[in-house]
């Protein structure tokens, strides 16, 4: 009898160490399993934030999209002198859009802006849209410059697409070298 229960007792101190030995294991694995969650709710938040500031651009531009057509104002090559392949704004245009921007501010009204850019055929289409994409956002830039906000405006490129004029002579390029202001209400 004594035999059988100094058998139990070594059993009974086995089991223990080794729950002792588990215990440790699990918490090592715990902590590394602990710092990846962790790593994960950072990660989370990150994402909710950008999240959070697509829904309301996304709000902005859904507002813009419902908003009623007022009118628009075309800067095409002739008059806004664009560069073939640039977006630099000339004196020309300045002048002009320095003009818009103090009718917006008279007029007082909560208008929005869709600049869009377009171009002529020449070109790449990749590189076309890039192009309308910095022509309207120069001009974007400036009419911030004179005081127009930024939620107020979006930009919008076409490229090639949607010509106002044939693109086989040298004054429809020309005219398709443009960008159009569309004030929405």
């Amino acid at each position: 009898m004594p035999k059988v229960m100094s058998v139990g007792l070594l059993i009974a101190a086995g089991l223990c160490v080794t729950g002792c030995a588990t215990e440790d294991y699990v918490n090592q694995h715990v902590g590394v399993v602990q710092t990846q969650v962790n790593g994960l709710q950072t990660q989370l938040q990150a994402t909710d934030q950008t999240a959070q500031e697509a829904l309301n651009r996304a709000n902005a531009a859904g507002k813009l999209a419902q908003g009623k057509f007022v009118y628009s104002m075309v800067m095409s090559d002739d008059s806004a002198h664009f560069p073939i392949n640039g977006a630099n704004l000339s004196s020309d245009e300045t002048a002009r859009l320095t003009d818009f921007a103090n009718k917006l501010k008279t007029d007082n009204r909560n208008v929005y802006l869709e600049i869009q850019g377009y171009t002529d055929s020449t070109g790449s289409p990749q590189g076309n849209l890039r192009l309308g994409a910095d022509r309207a956002e120069a001009v974007r830039r400036y009419l911030n410059e004179q005081g127009v906000p930024l939620n107020r405006m979006a930009t919008i490129s076409y490229g090639e697409d949607h010509p106002v004029a044939p693109n086989n002579t040298r004054d429809g390029r020309a005219q398709n070298r443009r960008v159009v202001v569309v004030v929405l209400d």
